[in-house]
């Protein structure tokens, strides 16, 4: 995983996704999300803070 979108590498390594306790791999575009490897959930990255919340995700699949 890269640090991107202003998230640290030390937080990356360690965050996983709140529904399932999946990966999280790092996407950036017009926005960057954390995307579940588990589960398909994608979350929010805002201003450099992932936003952990799984009624802010939204479905990838």
């Amino acid at each position: 995983m890269s640090a991107g979108a202003g998230v640290s590498p030390e937080l990356l390594a360690i965050i996983v996704c709140p529904a399932c306790h999946g990966a999280l791999e790092l996407t950036e575009g017009a926005q960057a999300e954390l995307v579940c490897q588990g589960c398909g959930l994608a979350y929010p990255v805002r201003d450099g803070i992932p936003v952990l919340l799984v009624d802010e995700a939204r479905s990838t699949r």
